[in-house]
């Protein structure tokens, strides 16, 4: 389980004022700790995604840290390593939404997306998260997840999102971005949720 960002495509979007990972438009690129200057940039950069403003970095940036919450598509990606299956988010689901997954562990499913639309179909002892829910079960392709697992999984990918704001922190330094840099370290972790405790049902 690792928390996945969708790569914008920068043909329909300004100039970028700092450099961002060369990768496929629409694919997903991982968030962790051991994130490259290229990749925090990627990642800023799909919080810009909307945003009137072009210019600096610095401009950017303030135009960011007057959003009241920032987004960012994508989500959590599931990869069986026995089968080589892959369960990535749909459309429009959005990685500030990571947390939902706790909530599995009671019964609700998260939403994750559509077109295609994954599902996590919830059975006793066992989860089995399918990549489209619309076709056809025989062929459709899906990973399975032991319940008593998910926590450890959920716990991975919250030491990799708190690892990964140390990234977004040095990035900023090295950008001179100042206190601006912080704010938005700060405004990351508000946002996404990165930072504050993962409580599980019955802990």
């Amino acid at each position: 389980m690792q928390a996945v960002v969708e790569v914008p495509n920068f043909d329909f979007e300004p100039p970028q004022p700092w450099p961002v990972l060369p990768a496929e438009p629409y694919s997903f690129v991982p968030i962790h700790r051991g994130c490259s200057d290229a990749e925090v940039g990627l990642f800023v950069s799909g919080l810009t995604r909307g945003l009137e403003t072009t210019g600096s970095r610095d401009e950017v940036v303030t135009a960011l840290l007057a959003e009241e919450t920032l987004l960012q598509p994508g989500g959590l990606r599931l990869t069986d390593t026995v089968t080589g299956a892959v369960i990535e988010p749909g459309c429009c689901a959005g990685l500030e939404e990571w947390r939902e997954w706790v909530d599995v562990l009671t019964g609700t499913p998260p939403w994750l997306g559509h077109g295609p639309t994954p599902e996590v179909e919830i059975g006793v002892d066992e989860l089995r998260v399918w990549q489209d829910s619309g076709a056809d079960r025989q062929a459709a392709q899906s990973v399975v997840v032991e319940r008593s697992s998910l926590p450890g999984l959920l716990n991975r990918v919250h030491r990799d999102l708190v690892g990964f704001l140390a990234c977004v922190q040095a990035w900023s330094e090295r950008g001179r971005l100042g206190s601006k840099g912080t704010d938005l370290v700060e405004a990351i972790d508000r946002s996404f949720h990165v930072t504050a405790p993962l409580i599980f049902p019955g802990s």
